[in-house]
């Protein structure tokens, strides 16, 4: 049987964990964590729905469809405002707005399509189970608006390992730090103890806008050249490089608060 915060029940929340957090002896506890993911290109490989919605779209609205490599590059973004750079510079706010919609059509007609899927990646989830097992917070930071986050972390089981959820739906999306700013207030944490996991460009950006440790994927969506443009600390091409460097930022964040106790 897993750990009682992989069990069933949902995790507890994170006001209560850091509440428990705070009560241990002095000494004892460890200090807080927080692990920000992205979704798309990050925990979830939707490379081909992302593409074949995008492409549905553009031809609906008469545009003769788009190419992956255009469409990759704006994954992560607000709808609106990905749409509005990819559509031709004439393009008015009303038909950007129209063409959005034609999105979220698209995307949710695949959903009943046989065949579809939009699979974790290998290793992800027993990189969380790991991280959450040590005593992590864990967040998300997406540009996916509440209800499609809701629909595939259900669809894969992931809401139990999760203690913040931060979408588009709440305010400033990427690369604004809206996202990582609310989850540290959310789980009491600061941004020394506070690391962003994404393989955007944009997530990289809203993480270092946010003062926050960041870490670049490449497996998803941008390249290593976009995600270091982006201002990775460092860029990982599988979760061993991940998870290695995890453990050494948790090493950082244990010895830095270790030399203000004294410890």
């Amino acid at each position: 049987m897993g750990s009682m915060r992989r069990g069933l029940l949902a995790k507890p929340g994170a006001a209560a964990y850091v509440a428990a957090k705070q009560k241990e002896p002095r000494g004892v506890s460890t200090p807080l964590k927080l692990a920000i993911w992205d979704v798309d290109g990050t925990i979830v490989d939707s490379r081909q729905v992302i593409q074949k919605a995008m492409d549905r779209a553009f031809r609906r609205a008469g545009l003769g469809g788009i190419e992956y490599d255009r469409t990759r590059t704006i994954v992560g973004l607000e709808l609106t405002e990905a749409v509005t750079r990819l559509a031709p510079p004439d393009y008015s706010a009303v038909q950007a707005v129209q063409l959005a919609t034609f999105y979220k059509e698209a995307f949710v007609e695949q959903r009943a399509e046989a065949g579809f899927s939009e699979p974790l990646y290998d290793g992800v989830r027993d990189t969380i189970e790991r991280l959450v097992d040590a005593g992590w917070l864990m967040g998300v930071a997406t540009g996916k608006a509440r209800r499609g986050l809701d629909i595939v972390f259900e669809h894969h089981g992931l809401h139990r390992y999760f203690d913040t959820l931060q979408t588009v739906d709440g305010g400033a999306g990427k690369p604004h730090p809206r996202m990582v700013l609310d989850a540290m207030r959310e789980t009491g944490t600061d941004t020394f103890q506070t690391v962003m996991i994404g393989d955007t460009r944009f997530d990289m950006e809203m993480g270092r806008n946010a003062g926050v440790h960041t870490l670049g994927v490449g497996w998803g969506f941008h390249t290593a050249d976009e995600i270091a443009e982006g201002g990775a600390d460092s860029i990982h091409h599988d979760f061993a490089g991940l998870d290695a460097a995890l453990d050494r930022f948790a090493a950082a964040v244990d010895s830095a608060a270790g030399q203000e106790t004294g410890t």
